[in-house]
């Protein structure tokens, strides 16, 4: 009866049904508690009751798990994602010692594993993740050797690791990730000869990196021991990780080289080695590494050249050098080239690269004679002279007709560098005299136009008429093209030009040249209007995290990349715009500030008549004088975000004093939450398949991914800005709801 829309108790008669195997309740609505006459199904084998909304509070609740224990055949008990609490009971030792599968997470159990755990001799896979489980990890699950998965990550397990851990010899997939383990790393886990994935972020550990974890080739997906504080030299036995993918080691104390044999990695997609205090020069052995998307070196000591070989690194997303002691000339090709691509923020000794970076040039330094050799110099020289003189004369006269055609009309990479003119006239003719029929939108303070240019890479382009009648309209206009000259990320809508002219009656006229977003703004498909002349567009959840990432991914940028923090002030989905592949891009700056870094206040007016945004997006404090900072983008964030998921603007009519968007959420937040989405979103990606597993599997994931990202939205809508979210967090939170989605 698996992933429908169930409600009410399970009932207790259902024992009464004696030969029942296997019972599939997971993925309804049901509630109340587990009745405790399951356990007189002699036969049970498999019981599934995750993603319901089944409660337990008191010790009586928890009585069921007792009764469990009389089903000798037990082989699966999965009561994942349900409104669990209370005090796990000792009786979770005692089910029967042939269970193979046994999963609790993301409830709210508190209390402690028993020591004796150990005794589920036959468990392949033991998750008791997200809850708020304490006391030490047992060491008698080392006597489990049938083990393959055991995930303890985000609870509040303490003490050290227990290097009996070592002793299971099938295990391949282990997460101790975001408790309060202390002491070093086992070097036992060096045994774990299975090893695939091992994740012990976000803890406490000290001491060494062992080089028996880092001799397990079998590591093949993740080693991720980030946000800790480790210390000492990382080994070199680094390079026997040979089929490692990701490696994550920021944020600790490793000092020293990087060492050489980190380049037999050579299957490595994903390395970050941030925030410790490696130094030397980056080593050349990288070079082998052309299969890497993301590269992370930044706060460290580093010092050298920028190595050249990175720009022909094709699979290279993003990569981040900043906050070391670099050197030398920044490359201009590959990841070089795209702005938003890389950061080499800190340090002070670079020079060259590309345009946008805004380094000082490299100086020119050419080889000084010896004196001994003036005299062979000044002969070769002579010689040379009258060649090259010639050679010079035909070179600029190739040089001069080459320009003088280039001339004729400029490749728009020309243009985005020199900031090409465009007239009044011409945005005229391109608009077709700003044809209503060429109209996309009309904002705060002005319209967008749909143009057409004569221009070689781009011919079709979005043109923003400021409406100077409007009060704050120069000032917008001003404060856009502030913003947007110095930053450059792909989430981000380009200027190609601005226009600041007259028009045919003398009167002021000022536009900004955008790119055209062919898939016009997430307004549009979150709120299609009922008389729009265009098929019923809808988004699929896929989709609706996607974009969620891209914004997020573009507030990141803005207020910690950007060479001057910005805040956007006006985030809202009309401020959204897609591009042909779905990409989101953040646009209108026309109310962006921008902030000093060293005192984090304002370069321009912030007073309470300066705020302006627009309502339900707006942070509360600001109504209340406060400055603008990064937290309330955040704010806005959270509204979005919501409102992309559940279909609901926040000044929906039926919002009040006393109920907003986030208050519906939280209403609902987790056990209701597939009854406030957006029914849109549920009729897209609830689809009949076949197969009730493979249709349980998928709607478990669904959910499971909405209740992630709802919790991000209501974090970061939060009242009080300091409880609100970092824009990094929400990027990797968000990422990690994609993932979750899977196979779906």
């Amino acid at each position: 009866m698996a992933v429908n829309h169930f409600t009410g108790h399970i009932p207790s008669s259902l024992s009464n049904a004696s030969g029942l195997l296997d019972i599939q309740f997971q993925v309804n609505n049901l509630h109340g508690k587990i009745p405790r006459n399951l356990g007189t199904l002699q036969n049970l084998s498999l019981l599934f009751l995750f993603g319901n909304q089944l409660v337990a509070k008191e010790a009586d609740d928890w009585s069921f798990l007792a009764a469990l224990t009389n089903c000798s055949k037990l082989r699966a008990l999965h009561i994942s994602n349900n409104n669990l609490s209370g005090v796990l009971p000792s009786s979770i030792s005692k089910l029967s010692t042939d269970i193979m599968i046994l999963v609790f997470s993301h409830n709210q159990i508190s209390g402690s594993l028993p020591s004796n755990m150990g005794n589920l001799k036959n468990l392949i896979a033991l998750a008791m993740d997200s809850n708020l489980l304490r006391g030490n990890i047992p060491a008698s699950l080392g006597n489990i050797n049938a083990l393959h998965k055991l995930d303890m990550s985000d609870n509040n397990f303490s003490d050290q690791i227990p290097p009996s851990l070592g002793n299971i010899s099938q295990l391949n997939w282990l997460s101790l990730k975001g408790n309060i383990l202390s002491g070093s790393i086992p070097t036992h886990l060096g045994n774990c000869k299975n090893l695939q994935y091992l994740e012990l972020s976000y803890n406490q550990l000290t001491g060494p990196i062992p080089m028996e974890i880092l001799s397990l080739s079998s590591l093949s997906q993740l080693l991720d021991v980030s946000h800790n504080a480790l210390q000492g030299f990382l080994p070199s036995e680094i390079g026997n990780m040979i089929n490692v993918n990701s490696l994550d080691v920021s944020e600790n104390r490793l000092h020293g080289e990087i060492p050489d044999n980190i380049g037999e990695c050579v299957v490595l997609v994903n390395l970050n080695m941030s925030g410790n205090f490696f130094d030397g020069v980056i080593p050349k052995s990288l070079a082998n590494l052309k299969g890497l998307q993301f590269l992370d070196l930044s706060s460290n000591n580093l010092s050298g050249y920028v190595p050249e070989y990175l720009q022909i690194f094709h699979s290279l997303q993003f990569l981040n050098l900043s906050f070391n002691d670099l050197e030398g000339e920044v490359p201009l090709g590959g990841v070089f080239a795209n702005m938003s691509a890389f950061s080499l923020i800190g340090n002070r000794k670079i020079c060259g690269g590309i345009h946008e970076l805004h380094l000082p040039p490299c100086p020119s330094t050419q080889p000084h004679g010896k004196k001994h050799k003036a005299a062979i110099l000044s002969v070769i020289i002579s010689v040379a002279s009258g060649v090259l003189g010639l050679t010079m004369i035909l070179f600029f006269m190739v040089l001069y007709r080459t320009r003088k055609t280039r001339m004729r009309r400029p490749s728009m990479a020309t243009m985005r560098i020199e900031h090409v003119r465009v007239s009044y006239a011409e945005l005229v003719t391109a608009t077709d005299g700003f044809s209503s029929a060429n109209l996309i939108g009309v904002g705060s303070f002005g319209s967008v136009y749909k143009g057409i240019m004569d221009w070689d890479d781009i011919k079709v382009v979005a043109v923003k008429i400021l409406n100077l009648q409007q009060q704050g309209a120069s000032r917008s206009f001003i404060a856009e093209c502030e913003a947007m000259r110095s930053i450059r990320h792909r989430n981000l809508v380009k200027i190609i030009t601005a226009c600041s002219s007259v028009d045919f009656r003398g009167n002021d006229f000022k536009a900004l040249v955008l790119e055209f977003m062919e898939n016009g703004s997430l307004e549009r498909w979150l709120h299609p209007e009922v008389n729009e002349q265009c098929p019923m567009r809808n988004l699929n959840l896929e989709q609706r995290v996607s974009i969620a990432i891209d914004v997020a991914s573009a507030l990141d940028y803005l207020h910690h990349h950007s060479p001057v923090p910005i805040v956007h002030c006006d985030l809202k989905p009309s401020n959204i715009l897609l591009d042909g592949d779905m990409t989101a891009r953040v646009s209108d700056f026309g109310l962006a500030k921008f902030l000093f870094e060293s005192t984090n206040s304002f370069s321009i007016s912030t007073s309470l008549a300066a705020i302006k945004g627009s309502v339900g997006y707006i942070a509360p404090e600001y109504g209340l004088g406060s400055q603008v900072s990064t937290r309330g983008d955040v704010y806005s964030y959270g509204i979005l975000l919501l409102e992309i998921f559940t279909g609901k603007r926040p000044t929906d009519a039926t919002f009040n004093e006393s109920l907003d968007l986030h208050r519906f959420v939280e209403m609902a937040f987790p056990t209701q939450i597939m009854n406030i989405v957006d029914p849109q979103l549920i009729r897209e990606d609830y689809e009949i398949i076949n197969g009730i597993q493979q249709r349980c599997a998928k709607q478990h994931r669904i959910q499971e991914c909405l209740i992630s990202v709802m919790s991000i939205g209501l974090q970061c809508s939060n009242k009080l800005p300091k409880e609100r979210m970092h824009t990094r967090e929400i990027v990797k939170k968000m990422t990690a709801a994609r993932e979750i989605l899977g196979g779906v």
